[in-house]
């Protein structure tokens, strides 16, 4: 006969309650996971199956999840799942940026729709960049491979330690920085070609001044931009991955493996 008892019961929370604090954290925030098309009940419940999966391999420390140590391993546990999945969401981020450069750049600016992602309006450039690498990521199953690092981040950075520590949260700062060389790397091909073509449309305009430049040249801005896109697709996506491999290589390190 099994004798449950107020010690028994806090056990068994904090076998489910910790990691399913961890790995929810992660899927609020990391992509495709956290997009708003994803309903919020869908996550949690996501994040439970994986936790209760999970919870026979997981050490916890003698701690009750509700006491003041607890809450401060709670918060621990957010902390880290935060983390991340906001380091594998930079990357999108850096693709919808650079979506968002060249559509600048063609004159789409003002051609905005929601983003399935963020729930924000987003020029259609950057919109069409975050379905692609969502799709590119989801079929490279890497979605996979983030709850294989929440897994795997059990054993190597068990729940009741210092957490990430000061050296872990200076390097997600430092990671934030390829959000701006990811849309560089985007957006440059594009933007250099559409300079080019401003540039000569500037030379047109010197021999003939009569010409009205902004009605030719901006039909021909955007056929050029187009190109580049099409163009560039096949880079974008050699890139993503090289980038994804990155990042989740960048994931482990972060917890430890």
């Amino acid at each position: 006969m099994i004798t449950l008892t107020s010690t028994r019961l806090d056990t068994w929370l904090a076998e489910l309650f910790w990691p399913f604090v961890r790995i929810g954290s992660c899927f609020m925030v990391a992509p495709a996971f956290g997009s708003v098309s994803v309903p919020v009940r869908v996550r949690i419940v996501l994040a439970g199956a994986v936790a209760l999966l999970v919870a026979p391999l997981v050490t916890i420390p003698d701690i009750t999840p509700f006491s003041a140590a607890g809450v401060v391993i709670t918060l621990q546990q957010v902390v880290i799942g935060v983390a991340l999945g906001f380091s594998l969401q930079i990357l999108f981020e850096a693709v919808s940026l650079g979506g968002e450069l060249l559509a600048s750049s063609m004159g789409l600016s003002l051609a905005a729709n929601l983003d399935p992602q963020n729930g924000a309006s987003t020029p259609a450039v950057g919109q069409l960049y975050t379905v692609l690498v969502t799709l590119i990521f989801l079929v490279l199953n890497g979605h996979l491979a983030l709850i294989r690092t929440l897994v795997d981040g059990f054993r190597t950075l068990p729940i009741g330690t210092a957490g990430l520590g000061a050296a872990g949260l200076w390097s997600v700062v430092t990671w934030g920085s390829q959000l701006f060389s990811g849309a560089l790397a985007v957006a440059l091909p594009g933007v250099t070609a559409l300079l080019i073509a401003n540039l000569a449309f500037g030379v047109v305009s010197r021999a003939a001044p009569t010409l009205n430049i902004f009605s030719v040249g901006l039909p021909v801005a955007l056929v050029f931009g187009l190109v580049a896109i099409l163009a560039g697709l096949p880079a974008l996506e050699s890139s993503f991955i090289d980038h994804l491999a990155l990042a989740l290589e960048f994931l482990r390190r972060l917890s430890g493996a």
